[in-house]
């Protein structure tokens, strides 16, 4: 494909939404309905990826904080530590109201 017939412009919605023209769909091989990724190179190039499984995304939130300042992992390690203190406040205090209830 020649430069001239590998550019397509295609509208973008007040969403933010565009539609890939399906010749490019076809050639990167990105199923309807399906997934992308943005990828911008060193040279400030923004390169559109399919995703084909869970794994294509790793990496994407590398360097992203949250308005704390945590990085995914940061929060994900904080959010279960949150969740085993809640489970281990009700099993005792359901295991109490159990031991309470057989004497």
């Amino acid at each position: 494909m020649s430069k001239a017939e590998s550019e397509k412009v295609v509208s973008v919605s007040s969403r933010g939404q565009a539609t890939i023209p399906k010749e490019f769909r076809e050639e990167l091989g990105i199923d309807t309905p399906g997934r992308v990724k943005f990828v911008r190179t060193d040279d400030g190039e923004v390169i559109v990826r399919p995703i084909q499984s869970a794994t294509d995304l790793r990496g994407i939130l590398k360097g992203k904080t949250d308005e704390q300042g945590r990085s995914a992992v940061e929060r994900l390690r904080e959010d279960r530590k949150q969740d085993k203190a809640s489970d281990e406040e009700l099993r005792q205090r359901y295991v109490n109201r159990e031991d309470e209830d057989t004497e």
